[in-house]
């Protein structure tokens, strides 16, 4: 299995990180992707990629994060390139659930990221909430760019998930899969393209059931993928094949 979504950063997982990684492993997880937010979280992720040969990362800065961080495609770029195992550009992208007062900024970095993306060639790890118009309009307009489109923690409507399709994107489905109330996105997953899923847990965020309300580890990322498996009624080993060889093939 890979994790394709995760903040080791973040406690609790930062200061319990031997654990964390011996406990991945024992549920057969091959490759961990830690997700920059900040600028001052990609300086922790820099040190943890060195901890473990599993783990990967990633340079950007969240939208909620751009009031105090706004970067450029520039810094993007150098950064990225301080380190192989950095593979991916975000976590960027929209977020209007709680208020509009930092749009222009959320905006103005999403386009950063993207133009960092082209230019490295690398994959744009995209948050999008409460923003479905907004996220589409601003990814098409570089659909002749060629984007390689991951969407982190999919939880949009099946309409914005057929539009993205258009642009090649991927989905990665988190534990809010298993959560009883998320019946319409699980009939979404049921929809998407089996080539076109990964899987994540965005932990220490949205533990999955049987562990809801716990705070979230990467080892957990075992009931997500039964539960995608289910919807898709494949094996869960045919799920891990997947989602894996998807998740190599975007970051390859």
């Amino acid at each position: 299995m890979i994790d394709s979504h995760c903040h080791l950063d973040h406690e609790p997982l930062l200061s319990d990180l031997s654990n964390i990684i011996k406990r991945s492993k024992s549920v057969g997880i091959k490759k961990l992707l830690t997700i920059s937010t900040s600028i001052e979280s990609f300086e922790r992720i820099k040190d943890i990629i060195n901890i473990d040969e599993m783990i990967y990362g990633t340079i950007g800065v969240h939208p909620h994060e751009t009031n105090k961080d706004l970067i450029s495609a520039e810094i993007i770029i150098k950064n990225f390139n301080v380190n192989s195992k950095i593979i991916g550009i975000g976590e960027t992208g929209l977020d209007f659930y709680y208020n509009n007062s930092d749009r222009d900024k959320q905006i103005k970095s999403f386009n950063e990221h993207i133009k960092a993306s082209i230019e490295t060639n690398a994959p744009l790890i995209i948050h999008s909430r409460s923003a479905e118009d907004d996220t589409f309009e601003i990814l098409n307009n570089y659909k002749k760019d060629n984007l390689k489109i991951l969407m982190h923690c999919f939880t949009g409507s099946k309409h914005f998930a057929e539009k993205l399709l258009d642009l090649k994107a991927y989905f990665s489905a988190s534990g809010i899969i298993t959560f009883k109330n998320s019946t319409e996105l699980q009939e979404t997953f049921k929809y998407l393209p089996l080539d076109k899923i990964l899987i994540e847990t965005d932990s220490p965020f949205l533990a999955p059931v049987p562990n809801r309300g716990k705070k979230n580890e990467p080892s957990y990322i075992d009931f997500t993928a039964q539960k995608l498996a289910d919807l898709k009624n494949v094996s869960k080993a045919r799920i891990i094949k997947i989602t894996s060889d998807n998740f190599n093939k975007l970051f390859s």
